[in-house]
């Protein structure tokens, strides 16, 4: 098979999972109601979920008591290298207009409250940021607490609002959640190599 051979192929195959995307982007931005759409605005604000992050964060203290700092410290840094990743570097590299942007979806796409968020949106930094806090809060207290991968529920519920206010494809959302969760590991695996020979030192 020639080079330009692959090329059509791999831009038919492109075009295909564009499709898709659009078409289950439609479907799940059109599960809407009069109900649910102040809940899915108040949802997808970083602050609502505050009384959650309080009671993540008594938990790693109660977990890691005189550590607890390092894994503060630890999500701060995940968030941050995740939001930086989809926000600096893909968006404005892929240029991929939202949902709520695009022109070819005008008058298709449900709105809460005529928010549109930015021009660009792949992938979600939304998404990213919240399954790296998720990961990462997963990896520091699944010893502690069996049930803890609850935590993912709430990445779910938080990433999903994204797609029902239509500011975001399905791609945008699952590649950005990869990226958190990548980030999200490779933070806590810094973090607890470091707590474990911190406290080798100490007993030595």
């Amino acid at each position: 098979m020639g080079i330009g051979a692959v090329s059509k192929l791999t831009s038919l195959s492109m075009d295909f999972l564009q499709h898709i995307d659009r078409d289950v982007f439609l479907f799940l931005n059109g599960l809407h109601s009069d109900i649910l759409d102040p809940v899915m605005y108040f949802f997808t604000k970083i602050l609502s979920w505050l009384p959650l992050y309080i009671w993540l964060i008594f938990l790693v203290i109660k977990t890691h008591q005189r550590n607890t700092w390092m894994y503060l410290v630890g999500v701060a840094i995940a968030i941050a290298l995740a939001d930086q990743f989809t926000s600096s570097l893909m968006k404005p590299f892929f240029a991929r207009l939202r949902p709520s942007h695009e022109p070819s979806l005008e008058g298709l796409v449900h709105l809460v409250n005529n928010y549109k968020g930015g021009l660009y949106g792949f992938a979600s930094g939304h998404a990213a940021t919240t399954f790296a806090v998720a990961t990462f809060v997963w990896l520091s207290l699944r010893h502690a607490y069996k049930h803890i991968a609850w935590v993912f529920a709430w990445a779910v519920t938080m990433t999903y609002t994204r797609i029902y206010l239509g500011v975001h494809y399905p791609s945008d959302i699952l590649v950005g959640a990869t990226v958190g969760c990548l980030f999200g590991i490779a933070v806590w695996k810094v973090t607890s190599t470091f707590e474990a020979r911190l406290e080798k030192n100490k007993r030595a």
